[in-house]
């Protein structure tokens, strides 16, 4: 029990490191933390993905509410409503041509049946919000194209999971209805915000009396916890809610909020210690969810690691040429865009999507994990190096020639 707590704290102090050696190097502290996790479990077996048994997802699903909750609170809405036209193009250009290449590859080379090979698709079709936002913030990209990929990251969250659960309904039935896919859809994007906003404004009025109580910083992430699980319960994005929660709490005065007398007496709004106390929760448990996440990758082949390296860099490619024309606009920079292009990375949905077939008993289920789990590895180490190496002058010159922008 000693050596777990001292390894904890180590931990801790070591993320702290890695932040500052981001900063300095343009290494990415994820891809660091990722590599402690490879080296604690499938490399030397000291920690096994089971050994935190239900706690393990539980704890990355707190991680990801609280990156979410926090991520809301940085935005803009000024920015994010200038953003929606490029974050629209982007998130669903890139998922559809995400979705078509995987499910060649699933089909031709790992030799999957169609509807397997869709549901490998669609677990890998969006972006990680666990990985993209920590990276958003250290990397210091421009509003506009920070928000852009930062919903971009949540929206795809919601494509893959309603897409990869309709696509069991279809394996289930036999059949699918698109009208109902697609009111699936947006039913559970708009009701998802529409909880986030009205939980949002419904804390803000009560948390003055909320802090009369002694100890209530922590309040607040406790109460996106619970809107993420009510919004969950009911069947809607609970991503999206938490964002939206967040959103609302730092921007109620654009909202309009405060041209409503009866209201904004009642208002309280977030302070300084509040915002940073959100941070600091990220960066504890970005720390462990990267380190558990390397724990949980399993190596079953040496051909899917090379699978997942070609088709992380055919997504690369792809996501390249589409920021080309999506980013074309010249107050947008070059390397803005050429990190955009980078940010692909696969993460916390899609390993626990990942598990979904299996349980269901959907046929080649286990290539399906293992692609997955291997995909997830790839494509974080695959961005993670892409961002290092950006400020090699020959790198910037090939951005510059495939992005037509000037250096």
């Amino acid at each position: 029990m000693s050596t777990t707590i001292l390894a904890i704290g180590a931990m801790i102090f070591l993320a702290h490191f890695l932040s500052l050696f981001f900063r300095k190097t343009n290494v990415p502290d994820v891809l660091v933390l990722m590599g402690v996790g490879l080296l604690l479990g499938p490399v030397l077996g000291w920690v096994h993905h089971d050994d935190f048994g239900k706690i393990g997802p539980i704890i990355a699903t707190i991680a990801l509410v609280v990156i979410l909750f926090e991520s809301g609170t940085s935005l803009r809405l000024d920015v994010m409503s200038r953003s929606l036209a490029t974050t629209g193009k982007l998130t669903f250009v890139c998922f559809s041509l995400t979705v078509l290449l995987v499910t060649l590859v699933g089909f031709y080379i790992l030799e999957l049946q169609f509807l397997p090979a869709l549901l490998l698709a669609v677990i890998l079709g969006g972006t990680s919000s666990a990985v993209v936002i920590p990276m958003v913030e250290s990397l210091r990209l421009s509003e506009r194209v920070g928000t852009t990929v930062v919903l971009e990251s949540a929206l795809t969250d919601v494509l893959c999971i309603v897409g990869v659960f309709a696509l069991l309904g279809v394996y289930e039935q036999g059949h699918v209805d698109a009208g109902k896919l697609l009111g699936s859809v947006l039913a559970s994007l708009v009701f998802a915000a529409a909880l986030g906003v009205a939980g949002g404004i419904g804390w803000l009025l009560i948390l003055g009396r909320v802090r009369d109580f002694p100890n209530t910083i922590s309040s607040t992430i406790a109460y996106a916890f619970i809107v993420y699980g009510v919004t969950e319960t009911l069947g809607f994005a609970g991503a999206i809610a938490a964002m939206a929660l967040g959103l609302t709490l730092t921007n109620y005065e654009q909202m309009g909020l405060k041209r409503f007398k009866s209201l904004s007496q009642d208002i309280e709004p977030l302070t300084a210690t509040d915002l940073s106390f959100y941070r600091e929760s990220v960066f504890l448990l970005k720390t462990y969810f990267f380190i558990y996440l390397g724990i949980s990758i399993q190596f079953s082949s040496s051909m899917l690691v090379l699978i997942a390296l070609a088709v992380m860099v055919a997504v690369t490619l792809m996501r390249t040429v589409l920021a080309r024309f999506v980013f074309r606009a010249d107050e947008f920079s070059l390397r803005d865009t050429a990190i955009a292009s980078t940010l692909a990375p696969k993460g916390l949905a899609a390993a626990v999507l990942a598990a979904v077939p299996l349980q269901v008993g959907v046929p080649g289920a286990e290539v399906i994990r293992d692609a997955t789990y291997m995909v997830v590895l790839v494509s974080i180490s695959l961005c993670a190096l892409l961002v290092a190496i950006y400020p090699l002058s020959a790198v910037q010159w090939a951005y510059s020639v495939l992005l037509n922008k000037p250096r």
